[in-house]
């Protein structure tokens, strides 16, 4: 099962959403898109928390109002971080989330830690909590069926993007081919390349 939410702070809204377990997490963690960014409480155990940012979106697009909804929501779902004033919660691109073998159950690490940032929580604001709740669903999505879905559109626009790059380079090569054509012709055609009849000819050469 996972948890969606919708922040609506911004137009259009941003989803987010979480798992409702270590085991739930560990599918998000291998299931995750380019677009998601992971929050969670800094040193203490919460809810693996996601932001869907739109295509091509980057963490430093993330509007101030929507990464205080993500900070909220994490620190209420923290058993521990919920009770405490002053914490702190990460987050970085899905990207950097790292994954080995001898790692327990939605235990993650960081490919390149300089590309993890933190925003501060100084409590827990009721309001937000509240709001982001009313807006939850619980679904039991296709996690691999989603990703491939998104991974195989996203191949047919690079193939799109490759063809019209083609396309234009050719009609490019096109356009440079007849301007030399055009010099050419022009050039040959200028008054001291031309000859009349009299040209090279001596006027006793007919006599």
């Amino acid at each position: 099962m996972v948890f969606y939410f919708t922040s609506a702070v911004v137009d259009p809204p941003y989803t987010i959403y979480m798992g409702k377990d270590k085991y739930e997490n560990e599918d998000l963690i291998k299931y995750g898109w380019p677009e998601d960014i992971w929050f969670h409480v800094d040193k203490l155990s919460s809810a693996h928390v996601y932001l869907r940012l739109p295509k091509g979106g980057t963490i430093d697009d993330i509007p101030a109002e929507v990464l205080v909804d993500c900070a909220q929501l994490v620190k209420n779902n923290s058993i521990q971080g919920c009770k405490m004033n002053n914490i702190n919660v990460v987050y970085t691109a899905w990207s950097n989330l790292k994954k080995t073998g001898d790692m327990d159950v939605g235990q993650i690490g960081f490919h390149r830690q300089k590309e993890v940032k933190v925003v501060a929580v100084e409590k827990k604001i009721n309001e937000i909590v509240n709001r982001l709740d009313k807006t939850k669903e619980e679904r039991f999505p296709d996690l691999a069926a989603e990703k491939e879905s998104r991974d195989r559109e996203e191949r047919n626009e690079k193939k799109l993007q490759i063809q019209e790059q083609k396309k234009r380079e050719k009609e490019e090569q096109r356009k440079r081919k007849e301007m030399e054509a055009l010099r050419s012709y022009t050039s040959l055609m200028k008054t001291e390349n031309m000859q009349t009849n009299e040209d090279g000819y001596d006027s006793d050469d007919f006599m």
